[in-house]
């Protein structure tokens, strides 16, 4: 949601899991965070989820759809991709969000504080290679935001920190 100012405030769209209660409250806290500099999109709270829809008795084919369309449509409106890497694997549609927004040419930065991967090399390379900066810490990513935001992560295009 873009609060009314009239500066203009950049907006992150927030990719990550959103399946269990816990993640779900970690990433709110997480959003609350990002909004003393930015605006933030979070899925869970910001689109739709796929339960929902479908308990509200649309069909799994349109949910599907309707999700998507909204999602990528976020990701078209975001200045930075924040991809949440914690846990055993990669999110899939996190993974997908994080390609279109790279693709995009967005700037697309990391938090991965839990350092569990299946592969021994760690995260794989399609997803590696998209984020341009990456944080282990959840202060060290805010210190970043605080800092990058007054230039609306113009600075960093997906050319410039990409190594």
């Amino acid at each position: 949601m873009m609060h009314k100012a009239n500066k203009y405030r950049p907006v992150v769209y927030m990719a990550g899991p959103l399946f269990s209660e816990g993640e779900r409250s970690y990433n709110i806290y997480l959003k609350h965070l990002l909004e003393e500099f930015c605006d933030v999109y979070l899925p869970q709270q910001d689109g739709f989820l796929m339960a929902d829809l479908v308990s509200s008795g649309m069909s799994h084919n349109q949910a599907c759809s309707t999700v998507f369309k909204n999602d990528i449509n976020a990701v078209n409106r975001c200045d930075l991709l924040l991809i949440l890497l914690d846990g055993r694997s990669i999110d899939e549609g996190a993974a997908v969000e994080l390609g279109y927004a790279f693709a995009l040419g967005k700037a697309c930065v990391s938090l991965q504080t839990d350092f569990r991967r299946l592969a021994p090399f760690g995260n794989n390379p399609m997803i590696t290679g998209a984020i341009g900066k990456a944080f282990t810490k959840v202060d060290d990513l805010m210190a970043w935001i605080k800092n990058e935001a007054r230039n609306n992560f113009a600075s960093y295009s997906r050319q410039k920190i990409q190594q």
